[in-house]
């Protein structure tokens, strides 16, 4: 059965790090795309960062490009966000997500979702 956890979320204030993690469990990496999601308060669900499955080049969100940055150990079967000089609109709940061959970031594409972690940034 494939699961994912996510955690590491919390309260920061602005300009400051965290990081996300997204343990896997039921799967591995290697035929699926994973990827990192927020849903705003008021706003949608929106892609943050996705790792393709096809040749595992990574997307990220113009709103967070050169402030986060998304990893995988493969033999902790865990994913990660890097998140840097957070900023007070980064508040939302974070989810991580499996694609099995997927190569997008496209929220409809996910099967497999975690249950969410909340970062909150101060200003």
């Amino acid at each position: 059965e494939v699961q994912l956890q996510a955690s590491g979320g919390g309260l920061v204030q602005a300009g400051g790090s965290l990081r996300l993690s997204c343990a896997a469990s039921g799967f591995t990496f290697d035929d699926y795309a994973i990827g990192w999601f927020r849903r705003a308060p008021g706003k949608e669900r929106e892609g943050v960062s996705c790792i393709s499955s096809s040749d595992s080049s990574t997307y990220y969100a113009d709103s967070v490009k050169g402030r986060f940055t998304s990893s995988i150990d493969n033999a902790k079967n865990t994913l990660y966000l890097q998140m840097n000089s957070l900023k007070p609109e980064d508040t939302a709940v974070y989810y991580c997500a499996a694609d099995l061959y997927g190569s997008s970031c496209s929220l409809e594409e996910y099967d497999y979702w975690g249950q969410g972690t909340q970062v909150t940034v101060s200003s």
